[in-house]
């Protein structure tokens, strides 16, 4: 335990979010590893907005012990999740300050991360922070994989994937999938949040382009009604002008 100084007998509080690192200086893997990392952030985000019991952070630290914190030993998280807590900013998320860990992690691997990922993260994530559920994504192979954990042997059993090939994620009544499409101009297989009508979370811009679809659809139908009813009134009109010139000439029916 540390202490105020050298003949203090008074323990030095735990430092926190204002006063530990909350960036390493080292940007994500390449342009396509950061933008997978939002997308995942921000549909999130936008799917629980109406929330105030939750947290989703990227590429930021995770402080979970204070003999890590000292040595500085352990990079954050590409993406996490954690539930039951307050939804406001944060600079790091300081384990003994919030009262728990992440539930959810999701690492974006590559080439160069692989072995961290697989191999010692993985570990500190299963026998020191107790991180429930554990994801990997490689966003140029699209390969997926997912754990839960064995919280009494403190390590991970991998989760099946369903008939989709998407992994279940209990604790956020969601599921992890690879959906090809176009994200910030780049076509690829995304990692996506699936809802359980299996259709992917939308991001911002996807729900705004989903609004002027049915918004021009609503003016194509509206359109639409408005002709069919000009042409019922002409027709009426038609009528009439028929039926009036009939009694003109032979009188009423």
């Amino acid at each position: 335990m540390s202490y105020l100084s050298e003949r203090s007998h008074i323990p030095m509080p735990p430092p926190t979010e204002d006063e530990l690192p909350c960036d390493d200086g080292e940007p994500m893997e390449t342009e396509r590893h950061r933008e997978q990392m939002w997308l995942l952030i921000e549909s999130l985000r936008l799917f629980w907005k109406d929330r105030t019991d939750f947290y989703v952070g990227g590429n930021m630290f995770v402080y979970f012990s204070a003999i890590q914190a000292l040595k500085n030993d352990f990079r954050g998280p590409d993406v996490f999740v954690v539930l039951d807590t307050e939804r406001r900013e944060r600079k790091s998320w300081v384990v003994w300050k919030e009262g728990k860990a992440p539930d959810v992690v999701i690492e974006l691997t590559s080439e160069t991360t692989e072995q961290e990922d697989r191999g010692r993260k993985k570990q500190v994530y299963a026998s020191q922070m107790r991180v429930p559920f554990y994801g990997i994504y490689d966003p140029f192979t699209a390969e997926l994989e997912g754990y839960t954990l064995d919280a009494v042997a403190r390590e991970y059993k991998p989760v099946a994937t369903d008939e989709n090939g998407d992994l279940l994620c209990d604790l956020l009544g969601l599921r992890l999938g690879v959906r090809r499409g176009i994200h910030a101009g780049i076509e690829a297989p995304w990692l996506r949040w699936i809802d359980a009508q299996g259709t992917p979370l939308p991001t911002g811009e996807e729900q705004a382009a989903a609004e002027a679809t049915r918004a021009t659809a609503e003016a194509a139908r509206a359109e639409a009604e408005a002709a069919h009813a000009e042409q019922e009134t002409q027709r009426a009109e038609g009528l009439a002008a028929r039926l009036a010139e009939y009694k003109k000439r032979f009188g009423p029916l």
